[in-house]
């Protein structure tokens, strides 16, 4: 199924909602793994929305990308409950280590490093979360190991 069509099936599926636009970036990037910019003139059209509105908002949201996240998208809590515990700290570490800011992908495709603002897990933080797995009390030497079991895995 081609993105265009793709994307007016996923419009005929919410047209119905009232304010169908977050409903309808969800499920796009669901479906695709991101939201793709040549979508956002058709949402815009199909919405009767400007196209910067369409673009403010994904831009606004935090879990909207823009591009294809890596293979395993880590995340790194960045709450106050978990800064308060050393988050701070973590995600320097992680920047450093993986040579990238926050939203970016190893050149390799193999993680995207996004910040979180919980994940629920705040009186063991600082938390990281690897998929769909949270892991508690992750300081620097915590956060290389889950970063190297990750580069551990074959590719599929």
């Amino acid at each position: 199924m081609t993105l265009q069509e793709e994307l007016a099936k996923i419009i005929d599926d919410h047209r119905g909602l009232e304010g169908p636009l977050l409903p309808i970036l969800h499920a796009l990037q669901d479906r695709i793994g991101y939201i793709p910019a040549e979508a956002e003139p058709t949402l815009a059209a199909a919405l009767n929305l400007s196209a910067a509105e369409v673009r403010g908002v994904i831009s606004f949201y935090h879990d909207f990308r823009s591009a294809p996240a890596g293979k395993h998208l880590v995340k790194i809590c960045c709450a106050e409950a978990c800064q308060a515990r050393g988050s701070r700290a973590t995600a320097r570490h992680a920047c450093d280590s993986l040579g990238m800011e926050f939203g970016a992908t190893t050149s390799d495709g193999r993680i995207t490093l996004e910040k979180a603002y919980c994940l629920g897990n705040c009186t063991a933080g600082p938390s990281v979360g690897v998929g769909d797995l949270v892991h508690a009390n992750v300081d620097a030497a915590r956060f290389d190991e889950l970063v190297a079991a990750l580069c551990s895995e074959q590719p599929s």
